[in-house]
């Protein structure tokens, strides 16, 4: 790929070849500076490499101050802050008018919610947006205007701060009455630009769309001719008694669309053919050519070609994280070889370039980084005898950053006792772990067999006796095991095994229940059922107990490989891959804001007397199937908590045409276009691209895993990012490429 934005640069490498070149401009002056300057090379070098190792970019101002803001504003304290800030601001939507504090979104039993005094939230918002232009005008300052320029991201930035501050000046000169809150829309903004990856994700799924849109016209075509037929063929006719699929489903052209629109997701079928298929079964030949052709070739070519294009148009985007990486490096090279000329006269004639080891060992020593990671490279510059590094040499050291933390386990403890050694080597042994995970196993299949014989009665009627019993003995095993294990292993060597971890304090919270038991109700005797005492009765704590021995069956998890690499695949996608979770969240955000102001109201509760059990709703008559018969009340847009949910049940399309057709019934035809775009964006796009980003990552971690026994999964600290997903399909940007851009940098000028 060519990174060169710039072609008519070139000529800066006809100029000089890469062995003669050094820094011109801001820094061609004090090359051979010596005293404060030459710190300053250094707070360049760490900064730059502290780009390098997360993808940042390095055009941004170097001078020693701007150098201090910079880092400061990197900080993990300021990061934290703004994330903090971000998430305050998206959480005033559950506060605020129409306010989501209530126990039941049910417009039929819903009390009056808390609604804030005026000026609260608006207090709140005032100052998050003042903290959103402070992170404006640091960012613009360290970039500089020329970059400012470039960046429509910071322009749309100041622009979405400059527009909230004016909606919340109307809100508050309206007392706080003000419906249509604009800056509502927007707030969703800040959470997009603060993440780099998030961009990316927004830019990649941009350049997808054309390919999707194809398939989905494609779709549409099929939709409509297929109306056409379906109208053609279930038209009204003579006798009212045959009509049953006309006046259904085929009633008129919206109509028609709406039904085979639905069924395209499967949510109404075979309701949607059973009024013809019951008059002659050929016409099952319409629908199920219409829905197989639909949604098991068209729908399932989509998640294709999101899946091929999605991953061709990450792969570009990952290609420019990987040249900011090797840019960073480049540039930290550059300022510790101009540094290292004063002092080296040798180099400085012959015009080698390579930096001095002290250098280098003190610029990691204050970079911020993992601290596996800073070892290892430390322990390779060490390795180097000549007091000098050369530009591959010094690349090379950064490709630590791309591999695997081999977890080392601390060494076993050395006893003296033949007595100690024998149970260490025993207890040490992987078949220990087989026969507690056969204990585990045993235990809730005696926790079923129990609640399966006492599951018709009632609390009162069952003898909690049996059920301590068996509690009793099984956490006695347990925490037998966990001591055992702790005096194999050693206490370190214990906790430096995860699954020991989730085990160990679960075990603990077992036994502590169990002495709370035992000093509340006393040792258990048959026919025991003691009365409630404290906070919680008996019943209610052994259930607790029983529900912890549940989720520590889990244990089984790490000591099966494929579980284990499906389990890790999912910690993966939950750590790395949240820029894809916080677009759905941007998505979500926007769709129920808009439909809390097209539709909060629109479904009112039913009068007093059709209050009354599903059952006996005798005051009243609904059709079956409909919004009103299937008890659908809380799903509405009465307020920003139950907008959400209502949002889910249609991503999940399972009855989603039940809450199209109500709010078609209770507004106007329209509202289907609202339901629509959000079934295409939320199931049809989204859904596909996570399946398509969960495909990539499992692929790459079985890849990676086929060769690895049950015990090197468990070694290796597998983080898959986006990047190394896609490591072996990356071009690594060649010298010239380099140079070209650091060329272009307006602050640090090469020639």
């Amino acid at each position: 790929m060519n990174y060169d934005s710039h072609p008519d640069n070139n000529d800066h490498l006809e100029k000089g070849s890469p062995k003669t070149r050094r820094l011109s401009s801001v820094a061609a002056d004090y090359c051979c500076v010596e005293g404060g300057d030459e710190d300053l090379y250094l707070q360049q070098a760490v900064v730059f490499i502290e780009d390098a190792i997360q993808y940042r970019s390095i055009n941004h101002r170097v001078d020693a101050n701007s150098l201090r803001l910079y880092r400061w504003y990197y900080s993990r304290i300021w990061q934290w802050g703004l994330g903090l800030t971000i998430a305050v601001v998206l959480m005033l939507a559950f506060i605020e008018r129409p306010s989501s504090f209530s126990y039941t979104s049910d417009p039929r039993f819903r009390p009056t919610p808390w609604e804030p005094p005026c000026g609260l939230t608006e207090g709140i918002e005032i100052v998050c947006l003042v903290i959103f232009a402070i992170d404006f005008a640091t960012k613009s300052y360290l970039i500089g205007w020329e970059e400012f320029r470039k960046c429509k991201w910071l322009i749309v930035y100041i622009l979405a701060v400059s527009a909230s501050v004016i909606d919340w000046a109307l809100t508050l000169s309206m007392y706080c009455d003000q419906n249509l809150r604009v800056r509502r829309l927007i707030r969703p903004f800040f959470l997009l630009q603060n993440s780099s990856l998030m961009k990316k994700t927004l830019k990649c799924i941009k350049r997808t769309l054309p390919e999707i849109a194809s398939v989905i016209l494609l779709l549409a075509l099929h939709l409509c001719l297929f109306t056409m037929i379906g109208m053609l063929l279930f038209a009204k006719g003579e006798n009212p008694k045959q009509n049953g699929e006309w006046e259904a489903y085929f009633r008129d052209l919206p109509t028609s669309l709406s039904s085979l629109l639905v069924l395209l997701t499967t949510a109404n079928n075979p309701d949607v053919m059973i009024p013809a298929y019951s008059l002659n079964r050929g016409y099952s030949i319409f629908f199920i050519l219409f829905s197989g052709f639909g949604t098991y070739f068209l729908m399932n070519l989509l998640t294709a070609i999101v899946y091929n294009q999605f991953r061709g148009y990450l792969l570009m985007s990952v290609q420019a994280s990987i040249l900011r990486r090797r840019l960073g490096v480049r540039a930290a090279f550059e300022v510790m070889f101009c540094q290292g000329r004063g002092q080296d006269a040798t180099h400085s004639e012959e015009h080698v370039e390579r930096v001095r080891v002290d250098a280098s060992l003190q610029v990691m020593a204050r970079v911020q980084m993992k601290s596996y990671y800073r070892q290892a490279i430390i322990k390779r510059v060490q390795q180097l005898s000549d007091g000098f590094i050369q530009w591959e040499a010094f690349r090379r050291l950064f490709d630590e950053l791309d591999k695997d933390r081999i977890k080392e386990h601390p060494p076993k403890p050395e006893y003296n006792s033949s007595l100690l050694q024998g149970l260490q080597l025993l207890f040490s042994h992987y078949y220990v772990t087989v026969v507690g995970n056969a204990v585990a196993l045993a235990n809730v299949m005696c926790i079923c067999t129990i609640l399966v014989l006492d599951s018709e009665k009632s609390i009162a009627e069952r003898d909690d006796y049996y059920m301590e019993v068996i509690n009793c003995f099984f956490i006695l095993y347990y925490l037998m095991e966990m001591s055992l294990k702790i005096l194999a292993f050693g206490w370190r060597g214990y906790l430096s095994y995860r699954n020991n971890i989730f085990d160990g304090l679960l075990t603990v919270c077992l036994l502590v229940l169990q002495i709370t038991i035992f000093a509340t109700y006393r040792l258990p005797f048959p026919k025991w059922n003691p009365a409630s005492r404290g906070l919680m009765s008996l019943w209610e704590m052994v259930r607790l107990v029983n529900m912890l021995i549940v989720v520590r069956f889990l244990r089984i998890i790490p000591d099966i490989k494929l579980m284990a690499l499906i389990a890790s695949t999912l910690v993966d996608l939950v750590k790395n891959l949240r820029a894809f979770a916080g677009i759905l969240v941007v998505v979500f955000y926007v769709f129920a804001v808009l439909g809390i102001w097209l539709f909060q109201g629109a479904i009112t509760a039913p009068g007093q007397r059709s209050v009354m059990s599903n059952s006996s709703m005798t005051n009243i008559t609904v059709e079956c199937g409909s919004y009103e018969q299937l008890g659908y009340w809380p799903n509405n847009f009465d307020d920003f908590a139950s907008s959400l949910v209502l949002l889910y049940n249609v991503m999940v399309v399972n009855n989603w045409q039940v809450f199209m057709d109500a709010y078609t019934r209770y507004t106007t035809q329209w509202s289907k276009v609202y339901f629509v775009s959000w079934w295409l964006t939320s199931s049809v796009m989204w859904v596909n691209l996570f399946v398509a980003l969960i495909l990539e990552n499992f692929i790459y971690k079985w890849d990676r895993s086929v060769m690895c026994s049950v015990a090197d999964v468990e070694r290796t600290g597998y983080e898959t990012t986006v990047q190394l997903m896609f490591r072996e399909q990356i071009q690594e940007p060649t010298e010239e490429e380099l140079l070209t851009q650091l060329h272009q940098h307006p602050h640090l000028h090469l020639s």
